[in-house]
């Protein structure tokens, strides 16, 4: 069985369900050129994730501090 999945096309889908200017539209139809309009591409992909449901899962918790590090070089 194959369990492939279809590509998105985020970008189709947020063009098709909301009205924006000039703009915006042919940033969703030819990509970013700079780093600015990329930002706000970025943030078009959000508010499509936000739209559709689609959420982050949680970060893990990095959290540490030094002497638990020493603590566990000193265990070994």
């Amino acid at each position: 069985m194959d369990t492939k999945k279809e590509p998105i096309d985020w970008k189709e889908e947020l063009l098709s369900s909301q009205k924006f200017n000039e703009q915006y539209t042919n940033l969703l139809k030819n990509g970013a050129q700079s780093l600015a309009q990329a930002w706000i591409l970025g943030a078009l992909y959000q508010r499509w994730k936000k739209l559709k449901g689609y959420r982050d899962p949680e970060p893990p918790d990095c959290q540490s501090s030094f002497k638990e590090f020493e603590q566990s070089i000193k265990s070994l």
